[in-house]
């Protein structure tokens, strides 16, 4: 048993909230990059262009990359021979709260959805707890902005949509969202599960790198062809229209019902902020 001083957690997640804002991931950089190179639009490259001037200033600057830093979310996974001296939900709390107001980061999260006040630090964040073998554990933080996830939904299918209804009800997302969720985007989807399963391992597909390969060869396949069908729909970077809609589709997959087909399709803006550590 590994003995674990729950101050850890606040001190890591307090860093790599202030690194997330504003130092976007290398392989997200040399994709922007790349697009330019494939982008038909003049307006497209520009808008790409602006948007890698952007985060180069962010970086060197250490200044966010967005005004919206965000709803913080992290992932958890903790060994089992891990035991915490204190309560690990109320340290990343603390670290959130640390990051958010040291760093001057915007303070987007309000205490009640309908009474809407702000918390004046960005807490709570969304927390979610993997057990795994082991004694160590791994911190893994996103902070979410409002635009992509508001464009982001769950639609519980049924098994005789099959592929095609998948395909339709993507596609059929990412068109009507146009620039809202500031593309060009990372399209993070769930199969399966039920209903909150599917919007589970949609989010956490967008924590995947850039560049892998997805070990399903079903899926695989289906995010390389979701990826040029999206690119074929001409929203474009921020919506100016142009052939770089998406950068990436990660889907991830889960057991489901009989009856079932639940698909969640979560949005990443083009400040694909994801961080993380092993403490």
């Amino acid at each position: 048993m590994r003995n674990v001083d729950v101050k850890q957690g606040t001190e890591g997640v307090k860093a790599l909230a202030l690194d997330a804002n504003c130092n976007i991931g290398k392989s997200f950089l040399d994709e922007l990059r790349e697009a330019i190179e494939r982008e038909k639009s003049d307006i497209g490259k520009n808008v790409l262009g602006q948007i890698i001037e952007n985060d180069e200033i962010a970086m060197e600057n250490h200044e966010p990359m967005c005004q919206d830093t965000g709803m913080v979310v992290v992932f958890l996974e903790i060994g089992y021979d891990v035991h915490f001296n204190g309560d690990i939900y109320d340290a990343v709390n603390e670290g959130v709260r640390q990051a958010y107001q040291e760093g001057m980061l915007r303070k987007s999260v309000v205490s009640h959805p309908i009474l809407r006040k702000n918390t004046n630090d960005n807490t709570p964040a969304v927390i979610h707890v993997k057990l795994v073998q082991g004694d160590q554990i791994k911190i893994t933080l996103a902070p979410k902005g409002g635009g992509s996830e508001n464009m982001s939904l769950v639609k519980m299918l049924i098994p005789s949509d099959g592929i095609e209804g998948i395909k339709k009800l993507v596609l059929h997302t990412i068109f009507y969202a146009g620039g809202k969720p500031c593309p060009p985007l990372v399209v993070g989807i769930g199969l399966g599960g039920n209903l909150e399963e599917s919007a589970l391992i949609a989010k956490a597909a967008l924590m995947r790198d850039l560049n892998d390969v997805n070990p399903d060869p079903v899926l695989a396949q289906l995010e390389k062809e979701l990826l040029d069908e999206i690119n074929l729909l001409g929203v474009g970077p921020m919506g100016f229209g142009g052939s770089t809609t998406a950068l990436s589709v990660k889907i991830n997959a889960y057991p489901c019902h009989i009856a079932s087909l639940p698909v969640a399709i979560n949005l990443q803006c083009h400040a694909s902020r994801h961080k993380s550590m092993v403490i």
